[in-house]
């Protein structure tokens, strides 16, 4: 058994993270049904706390009357969101380990294709954090107005909070977030329960809605189609998430895609619920206030909803915030789950770097764990945490996504040719092409209000992977064996670096001579005073050594020692020459500020240098 060395970085990581986790226990981390829809569902199943505010916040814009054709909107979008499910089962039983929009689209459209879909969901990845933590801490100022000068401190720190559950591993994350999950699917449908048997009977009232100055019918000159498109699109939040779970498939328990599958046919099945349920609902509020997340007065239609069902101020009102408030952060979950899994994936195909790709102790991708954290804190902050500056930027990455992989999908088909082939592409092929329509109503739509910067961002990240992947193809072509003419055998020298003569250089001299046979001592004197004592030394306890003495009129140590290397290559160009550079260690924290150690300043130099190896050779102080 190897022996972790124990040390107070160490413990400190151990007591935030936990134990490590050895690979043979990886099958132990995987997930079942119950703990899988939280952690690969959680950022699908809370777009139902805001979809219905999206829809309405768009209606508004042409006057109270557009209020009437929410219900039509809300029925459209789910519709689609069968059409996709279905359409990801496919997928999801066509690709069992791991069918996500990069996989599918590489697998059969090819290199730009999927390099695009990779783009768009990394960039959505960092937009789902971000929108799903400020809409989660809009819902606590919702229900505690006085946080509202805290939104970016709540962001940030909630970003933290999920990103540190999940360097704690796969299945701690998904036991953490299970109860919330399940607890805000469990509190939306008591509400709709209770809030239609209320209404029963009753005729919607004529909704005069309450907006900032200036918002209610201001664009009413625009054509009706347009801005009923610009509902639909906004509505189609709703409809994020979905991909996450065929992106996840490995992550489950055995049979694994049978068990994602199942996670799709719930999510479903709760997401249209809930979706219907409050679009519904809103119809009856005697008034609907949509405001701004900026203004003070900002309420999330959802609070509405419980204020007119339970009482406002009621425990029934104030568990329905909580819930939607803790969904909607842990929504960001779904994001830390699929961002680095994908990335792992690309860098494994060398269109990231490698580090990307490394387990961590707890069996995550901590390194990606990492940078979707960094990322959405920087973003957040930018946006000071405002739900109505992010949510324009949402969306048009996932739906780009979902039609690469749906038409992916139908030319699988046709390559596959298996049994019922023909109606499985058709069912993709309805799922591209609705998908594919709405990615363009929401670019149209939402260009102006910052739907372009996706776009942008999505170019420039994917010209960043195909860059990154042409290097890797260049150092893989340098290091070919196949095309490898070179000598196969050099000259070799061992110099070692000599400050003073003691104890530590005798120890990296016997190292040197273990190495090779022409070893030499090189000494750059800075100061004519100090050269004496050295040679003195030098000939009394190491005299079989040849020393080589540099005089540096400019005082510099790492010019003379590159400039002599420099000379020795270009008398012989095959010749290795490996420089032992000795390099105190003080075992005693406040000892080392005492020494004046340049080992590391000479390793960076002298590691740029062609056919020199450096190597380090450790005398500890006591």
């Amino acid at each position: 058994m190897a022996l972790r060395a124990e040390t107070t970085a160490s413990n400190i990581r151990r007591l935030l993270l936990g134990r490590p986790i050895p690979t043979a226990h990886e099958h132990q981390e995987r997930l079942n049904l119950f703990f899988g829809l939280p952690v690969f569902a959680s950022d699908a199943l809370s777009s139902a706390a805001y979809a219905t505010e999206a829809i309405i916040g768009i209606l508004v814009l042409i006057g109270a009357s557009a209020m009437s054709m929410q219900p039509a909107i809300t029925f459209t979008i789910c519709v689609l969101y069968l059409v996709v499910v279905v359409s990801y089962r496919q997928t999801v039983f066509a690709y069992p380990t791991g069918g996500g929009s990069y996989i599918v689209a590489a697998d059969n459209l090819g290199e730009k294709p999927a390099v695009i879909a990779a783009s768009a969901l990394l960039i959505d990845y960092i937009l789902t954090v971000s929108v799903s933590v400020a809409a989660g801490v809009a819902a606590l100022v919702s229900a505690f107005p006085a946080l509202h000068s805290a939104l970016v401190p709540m962001c940030v720190g909630f970003v933290i909070l999920i990103a540190w559950a999940n360097l704690r591993g796969l299945r701690e994350s998904g036991m953490m977030f299970a109860i919330p999950s399940y607890g805000f699917v469990l509190g939306m449908i008591v509400m709709i329960i209770v809030g239609v048997v209320k209404v029963m009977g009753h005729v919607p009232p004529v909704q005069v809605p309450v907006s900032d100055p200036g918002t209610i019918g201001k664009e009413a000159m625009l054509p009706l189609v347009f801005v009923l498109l610009r509902s639909f699109s906004a509505g189609c939040v709703a409809l994020t998430g979905v991909e996450a779970i065929s992106n996840g498939v490995p992550a489950f328990q055995k049979p694994e895609a049978k068990n994602a599958a199942k996670s799709l046919g719930w999510l479903a099945a709760m997401m249209i619920t809930m979706f219907l349920g409050t679009g519904y609902l809103v119809q009856y509020l005697p008034k609907v206030t949509l405001f701004a997340t900026a203004n003070p007065e900002y309420r999330t239609v959802v609070s509405q909803i419980a204020a007119y069902v339970f009482g406002q101020g009621s425990a029934g009102f104030f568990y329905i915030q909580l819930a939607t408030a803790t969904i909607l952060i842990l929504a960001a979950n779904t994001a830390f789950a699929d961002f680095p899994r994908l990335a792992s994936i690309l860098a494994r195909d060398g269109y990231l770097p490698r580090t990307l790709a490394r387990l961590g102790d707890r069996l995550v991708f901590q390194n990606g764990i990492v940078v979707l954290a960094v990322l959405a804190v920087a973003l957040v902050t930018y946006f000071k945490g405002e739900l109505d500056l992010l949510l324009p930027l949402y969306a048009v990455g996932v739906f780009t996504a979902f039609t690469m992989s749906q038409v992916g999908m139908v030319k699988h088909w046709f390559k596959v040719r298996d049994k019922g082939w023909r109606n499985k592409a058709v069912v993709n092929g309805i799922g591209g092409l609705a998908t594919g329509v709405v990615a363009v109503v929401i670019l149209v739509t939402k260009f102006t209000e910052g739907a372009w910067i996706v776009l942008l961002l999505i170019s420039i990240a994917s010209t960043a992977l195909l860059a990154i992947s042409r290097r890797y193809k260049q150092i893989s072509k340098q290091l070919d064996l196949d095309a490898f003419t070179g000598p196969r055998s050099s000259t070799q020298a061992a110099i070692v670096l000599v400050p003073r003569v003691h104890r530590g250089i005798v120890r990296a001299l016997d190292y040197a001579k273990s190495l090779h046979s022409e070893v030499r001592g090189l000494h750059v004197t800075l100061d004519r005073k100090s050269l004496p004592p050295v040679k003195e030394a030098w000939n009394k306890h190491i005299p079989e050594v040849p020393l080589v003495i540099i005089e540096s009129p400019y005082r510099s140590l790492i010019g003379p020692v590159l400039e002599y290397l420099d000379q020795m290559l270009e008398e012989d160009p095959s010749r290795m020459v490996t420089v032992i550079v000795p390099e105190a260690v003080a075992t005693k924290w406040h000892h080392r500020l005492l020494q004046e150690n340049v080992a590391q300043q000479l390793k960076r130099a002298l590691g740029a240098r062609k056919n020199v190896v450096v190597s380090n050779v450790r005398y500890f102080l006591h």
